[in-house]
């Protein structure tokens, strides 16, 4: 930090950006001065300060009616503060930080129109700008209930359509396997596993379970999740309560890191990702377990509303793309199974009972 000799308590700094500030501070509460380096509205910030009659701390960020002003109000409002506490609300945040602004703060609300949406929707990478195009949508319907914006701007807008994509890479079995082999009951990087595989749960779960979070008798767990405030009580089952109770935990969560503390849910998913490059399985992820034991409960049998009650998710086309991929799997192996007759069968006109029979029962279903 650098003092300035020419004005009282002045000092220069590189924000977080690497760009070069000023602040003034004397006693008590500094504050940021505006402008370049001896500019006017710099001169009279620096004036008004030292003088005792400070600008409320970043008023030159938040004059009214700009964009910067609208922001601040937002952050602080009960629509911001309901989303989600943990990605959600970040999320956001970080967006329009970043996208918007960086360099659209000081412009007037009014200047907010479809067109500049759309204008810097078009300049991004298709899944930075349907993540805009989200959080600006819940701004502008902010913007509007406040009487900020007489229309909605992202109206009508529509998302970017993605390339067709599995996402983040589902465990298979010899992959569990393999990581089980690797790290025996007993240890963290196995009861990490197991708590993520048997319940189905996100990271920022995973890390505050603990003890006081299971029903009198051990047989089950009972919280809330974080992301949707969901509150669930599910089964320790069998090999779940083994691998607990073999394991040293932590006074308030099952797992510590290596300072004796509860992890961030960021910092779990660096440190399970090193106990997966352990077991050799570069591929894999603490997101992608919670995609296999939503998986395997599709792979057998389970409704789209039972796997829901595990993994707590709350809209069945988060779920459905699982039962999808079963249920392609089963049908695909009775229609297999129909192809078993004999190639007369299979080349005339007439089909086999087997195949008769499975139609007549899908017509009665239909009917």
């Amino acid at each position: 930090m650098r003092r300035d000799r020419n004005y009282q308590g002045v000092s220069k700094f590189k924000d977080r950006h690497g760009t070069w500030r000023w602040r003034v501070r004397v006693k008590g509460k500094g504050t940021s001065l505006p402008g370049e380096y001896g500019s006017p509205e710099f001169v009279a910030a620096w004036s008004a300060y030292v003088n005792g009659t400070p600008n409320e701390l970043g008023a030159a960020r938040t004059e009214p009616g700009t964009i910067n002003a609208l922001l601040v109000g937002y952050y602080n409002s009960p629509e911001f503060r309901g989303l989600a506490e943990g990605s959600t609300r970040k999320n956001y945040r970080a967006t329009l930080e970043r996208l918007l602004r960086a360099k659209n703060g000081h412009k007037r609300v009014a200047e907010l129109t479809r067109q500049g949406v759309i204008s810097l929707r078009d300049r991004l990478e298709p899944h930075a700008s349907n993540n805009l195009l989200r959080a600006m949508r819940h701004l502008c319907r902010y913007a509007v209930e406040r009487g900020k914006l007489k229309v909605d701007p992202t109206l009508g807008l529509k998302k970017v359509k993605l390339g067709k994509t599995d996402g983040v890479h589902t465990w298979t079995l010899d992959e569990i396997e393999k990581f089980e082999a690797r790290h025996k009951v007993g240890t963290r990087a196995r009861l990490a596993l197991d708590l993520m595989l048997y319940l189905g749960q996100r990271r920022s779960d995973i890390v505050v379970l603990g003890r006081q979070h299971e029903r009198p008798g051990g047989a089950s767990l009972l919280f809330r999740q974080k992301k949707t405030g969901a509150r669930l009580e599910l089964p320790i089952i069998a090999p779940l309560r083994k691998s607990i109770d073999a394991t040293k935990t932590g006074a308030l969560t099952y797992l510590e890191n290596a300072y004796g503390r509860p992890f961030t849910a960021a910092g779990f998913g660096n440190w399970f990702r090193d106990r997966c490059d352990e077991a050799d399985l570069p591929q894999c992820s603490a997101h992608g377990l919670r995609k296999a034991a939503a998986t395997r409960l599709a792979d057998a049998g389970a409704s789209v509303h039972q796997i829901m009650a595990i993994t707590g998710h709350v809209t069945l086309s988060e779920v459905e793309r699982y039962t999808r991929a079963a249920n392609q799997q089963q049908l695909a192996k009775s229609a297999a199974a129909m192809l078993g007759g004999s190639k007369e069968e299979q080349f005339s006109g007439n089909p086999s009972p087997r195949f008769a029979r499975n139609a007549a029962n899908a017509l009665k279903r239909k009917e």
